[in-house]
Formats: C-alpha cells, sequence, structure tokens
C-alpha cells in the first residue's frame, strides 16, 4: 500500500530526478546560492538541509554519506571545510527560499535559494532583545507615589519651560555676531 508516499517527482524518472537534485546540491554548496524553480527549491532543501547536519560532525562516516548523495569531492570538501564550521551552533533551517518571481518564458515561479549564514547583506544584524510590557504595570513606573494626606507638587518641568526660552535668547544674538554682513554692508 502506499499510504502518504507522496512529494513532488518534479516530472522526472527516479534516477534523473535524483541526479538533478544531486547536481543542484552541489552548486548550492559551491556558490552558497543559487536561482530556481520554487518546486525544485523546496525538493532540494529536503537534500541539503541533512547533508548540512552531517557536516557539523567531521567524521569519515559523514564524509562517505555526503559523497554518496553529492558525487563531487569538492563539494563535499568545501561542505565540511567552511560551511559545517559556519553553521555549528545553528539547530536547523540552513536555507532560504527567497521568491524573485515568475519566468518570462513560461511563467514558472522563481526564487533564489541559498545557504543562511553566508549572506552578508540579509539578516546579518543582530537581533534586538524585545521586552514585553503589560498592561498593568504600564502607567506605574513614571507616575509618583502619593501617600493620603500629602500634595504632589512637580516645578521640574516648568523651571525647564523657564530655561529653556531664556537659552533661545542668549544664542540668538550670538548667531546674529557671527553672520556674514550683508550686500548693503559690503558696499559701505
Amino acid at each position: 500500500m502506499r499510504h502518504n508516499k507522496n512529494f513532488n517527482h518534479l516530472g522526472r524518472k527516479t534516477a534523473h530526478r535524483r541526479a538533478m537534485l544531486s547536481n543542484m546540491a552541489c552548486s548550492l554548496i559551491e556558490h552558497k546560492r543559487i536561482t530556481t524553480t520554487v518546486a525544485k527549491a523546496k525538493a532540494l532543501r529536503s537534500v541539503v538541509e541533512p547533508l548540512v547536519t552531517r557536516s557539523k560532525a567531521d567524521t569519515t562516516h559523514s564524509r562517505r554519506i555526503a559523497f554518496s548523495v553529492l558525487g563531487s569531492k569538492y563539494a563535499v570538501t568545501e561542505l565540511f571545510r567552511s560551511v559545517g564550521p559556519k553553521v555549528a551552533t545553528r539547530e536547523g533551517g540552513y536555507t532560504r527560499i527567497i521568491r524573485t518571481g515568475n519566468r518570462l518564458g513560461d511563467n514558472a515561479e522563481m526564487c533564489m535559494m541559498e545557504l543562511v549564514d553566508f549572506n552578508d547583506v540579509y539578516g546579518t544584524e543582530p537581533k534586538k532583545k524585545r521586552s514585553r510590557r503589560s498592561r498593568r504595570g504600564a502607567g506605574t513606573a513614571s507616575a509618583p507615589v502619593v501617600e493620603a494626606g500629602t500634595e504632589v507638587v512637580e516645578e521640574a518641568p516648568a523651571a525647564a519651560a523657564e530655561e529653556a526660552p531664556a537659552a533661545a535668547a542668549e544664542e540668538t544674538p550670538a548667531d546674529d555676531a557671527t553672520e556674514a554682513p550683508s550686500e548693503e554692508e559690503k558696499k559701505d
């Protein structure tokens, strides 16, 4: 019985499909970014992700398994030398699919597939730690605590407001003195 044995055959026989995905995986590992259709990229993801996970442990067994899938010594060497150490701390999700629109000839949906840690432009800024705010404690931090029978008088904002116009008045004459002479003064 074929219970839930479904995946995208990509319109190819088994041998052709395996060879194509192997070649695409080699290209992705060597160039770190390839352009292909979305369907092929999704199928390629299931080939590349386990290989990158294996590349974290540089053992003979892992290299042999990678070579059996890729069939290229250069790609295996590149996978274990540069890709494996760079993704050692990442739990998964080593590839990214960025859709680029439709192909002109047959209107196939195209994308750019890349290894996540090798893109210098997209996603390299450190993540900012967000603090969560609760509705309950929103206004209590800035409001002064008022005890029974006492009155709170805030004079600091009023004093700052009085100082601001005085500071602006002091700066204005200094600006006028440093200005270049007008055309009438130049003629005299």
